[in-house]
């Protein structure tokens, strides 16, 4: 397998201030990539520039072998985001937000029917479908909204800071959610989050950002393995190679107000 995403000298700046500053990666298709590092680092930056929705300064992106800028529409196909930001409504139910998601994605009725019935089932959330999304959990609300970035059945998911706002339980059945998705459908996976030891857990490469450069890439092995140091955590590779420390709930409006909060950091 080749590369699915190859992103070189990638710069964004806004006015004097630089918010990604000439990184380089890539990642393989079937991959569970993660870009981590604190709020501010700019990881979102990268994502928002990779999904189409903010024009990078220079650089060049390229997603399936296309370029990211000259292939605006066709790589929007390509794609599945879950935003950092809510975007589940609280007001409608499961099955209406994903109803709508299809609606605007023009499914079939028939197509409708059975796309939502599957995503459900993936996401283990048959049971509450027809309860109002405020009711829900946090971590509930979270795999809603993987169901409606899966819906098109994208061959690329990108999920920014997943579990920010969540307790421990509902951040490990995310994570065990996206990594189910990607055993059994090969999606690529790019997920960015500043939790080290989730990263630990489930990314096959990772990337650490910070002031907007790429301070370490590698695989988690290997990063922990170059400190030297018996017992090294990913939070020991982020404190070396960037001299900061790292800072880690809830329901339907507790994650609203946590991640409307995080977002202006990004």
């Amino acid at each position: 397998m080749g590369n699915i995403i190859e992103v070189e000298n990638l710069e964004k700046r806004f006015g004097e201030h630089t918010a990604v500053d000439h990184i380089k990666f890539s990642i393989e298709e079937g991959e569970f990539f993660g870009l981590l590092g604190p709020n501010g680092a700019g990881k979102t930056t990268t994502i928002r520039m990779l999904i189409t929705l903010i024009p990078p300064t220079s650089g060049v992106m390229r997603i399936a072998g296309l370029n990211v800028q000259q292939n605006k529409v066709i790589i929007r196909r390509l794609l599945g985001y879950v935003p950092q930001s809510l975007s589940a409504d609280g007001a409608l139910t499961g099955y209406e937000n994903l109803l709508m998601m299809a609606k605007l994605l023009g499914f079939s009725s028939k197509e409708r029917k059975q796309r939502i019935g599957e995503v459900l089932e993936i996401l283990n959330l048959t049971q509450v479908a027809h309860q109002m999304v405020q009711t829900y959990s946090g971590g509930m609300v979270r795999r809603l909204e993987i169901g409606q970035a899966i819906l098109s059945q994208p061959h690329i998911l990108i999920l920014d800071e997943p579990t920010v706002g969540l307790d421990p339980t509902a951040r490990r059945s995310v994570w065990e959610t996206v990594n189910l998705l990607r055993e059994e459908t090969r999606m690529t996976l790019l997920v960015t989050t500043h939790y080290m030891e989730e990263a630990d857990m489930y990314c096959q490469r990772v990337a650490i950002m910070d002031h907007g450069r790429i301070a370490a890439s590698g695989t988690p092995a290997e990063l922990k393995a170059s400190l030297n140091r018996p017992g090294a955590t990913l939070e020991d590779v982020f404190t070396t190679v960037t001299g900061n420390t790292l800072e880690s709930g809830g329901s339907y409006r507790e994650v609203r107000q946590l991640r409307k909060r995080a977002g202006r950091f990004n």
